[in-house]
């Protein structure tokens, strides 16, 4: 069996990748993007006009130069070139120049989730031109100009109810309309393996095929998230006086929760998200806890409150120890509360390379 080829946009820290490891496929890396929350200061037609005789690597290039003096690190590439075999040429920093006609039938699987946006429809039933000037409308070119074998399309849950509805009835009709077999449901990644309540909309979309791919059915969850926490963090993750207080009365925070809340790109910032009580007699012995740490009382018990480390997050989206954090403290946060849990994939590629996989033989 050759090696699986697989694109992503809006690639992140790499979560299918990191579901392909684990189920042991051999994969390739075709391209990956993602502009690390970046904006450019030329206007989208300037820049078409700019590159309109320009080659693909020479647009390539033409738009990481317009990135490079915004003088704004992509904190994304960087985590993602520490830990993926791609080179320079392999990636693009905005999904909006990508051409896709010269992958046309080379892309195996294709992965993304575009930010959700509303759009204006004209006629009964949206077209891709309707989805002009958002950036699902080139995700979904990039399907129409490729041809993937398979894509998979994933978006937070609010998808379906924003703009009355209307985006995802729009969005669902252009991907009828590329000539794809089409599934969509919401999942959790509590029910497949992660004590994380994470619901997000997944989309399948198979090629050439007479039925639609199955979403796999939920599994027993076996751990809860003391099973992800590391046995000695950081003293910055410690909260002082103001934190401990917030966090231990807040609706806003939860405290030694066994199944945490939906992480978020902000999931340790004001003191926002899911954080750890630690009786006193486990951190009393720490001169360097005790100067920093507000020694508080909860439920009963006298202790302290931290943050989940980098690492606890990562693990808590599905992330192994070995994959690398190279990044500083705000960024690294971000990427990981953006990422898509790596074993709801797992389960969702089983089911898509059933279907699949008989080409790639």
């Amino acid at each position: 069996m050759r090696k699986l080829r697989v694109a992503t946009v809006f690639s992140g820290i790499g979560a299918p990748e990191q579901a392909l490891r684990k189920l042991n496929r051999d994969y390739k890396i075709v391209f990956a993007c993602d502009n690390g929350e970046r904006t450019l200061d030329s206007s989208f037609d300037e820049i078409i006009e700019k590159t309109r005789n320009l080659s693909a690597k020479e647009c390539n290039d033409y738009i990481k130069e317009l990135y490079r003096k915004t003088k704004k690190i992509n904190y994304v590439k960087q985590s993602y070139f520490a830990n993926y075999n791609i080179d320079e040429d392999s990636w693009y920093e905005d999904i909006r120049f990508i051409d896709g006609k010269p992958y046309r039938n080379k892309i195996d699987l294709f992965v993304g989730g575009s930010p959700c946006q509303s759009f204006s429809v004209i006629g009964k039933r949206a077209g891709l031109n309707d989805a002009r000037g958002t950036l699902f409308y080139d995700f979904a070119r990039l399907i129409d100009e490729m041809q993937p074998r398979a894509f998979i399309y994933e978006n937070v849950l609010g998808m379906l109810s924003h703009n009355k509805g209307k985006t995802w009835k729009h969005i669902s009709e252009i991907f009828e309309s590329l000539g794809y077999k089409i599934n969509a449901k919401v999942l959790n990644s509590v029910n497949y393996g992660i004590p994380q309540n994470r619901k997000r909309l997944f989309v399948i979309g198979i090629r050439d095929g007479d039925e639609m791919c199955e979403f796999p059915d939920p599994l027993p969850l076996k751990t809860t998230m003391f099973d992800y926490l590391e046995e000695h963090v950081a003293v910055k993750h410690y909260l002082g006086e103001k934190g401990f207080k917030f966090v231990t009365t807040s609706k806003r925070a939860s405290v030694n929760n066994e199944v945490i809340q939906t992480q978020k790109a902000n999931q340790q910032f004001n003191w926002n998200g899911d954080f750890v009580f630690e009786p006193l007699d486990k951190v009393k012995d720490d001169p360097a806890i005790m100067e920093r740490a507000y020694v508080g009382e909860y439920r009963g018990q006298v202790g302290v409150c931290r943050q989940l480390s980098y690492r606890e997050c990562a693990r808590l989206m599905g992330f192994p120890d070995d994959f690398k954090i190279v990044v500083p403290n705000i960024p690294a946060y971000r990427q990981i509360g953006n990422s898509i849990v790596v074993d709801v994939l797992v389960e969702i590629f089983k089911k898509v390379l059933e279907m699949i996989d008989d080409e790639n033989q």
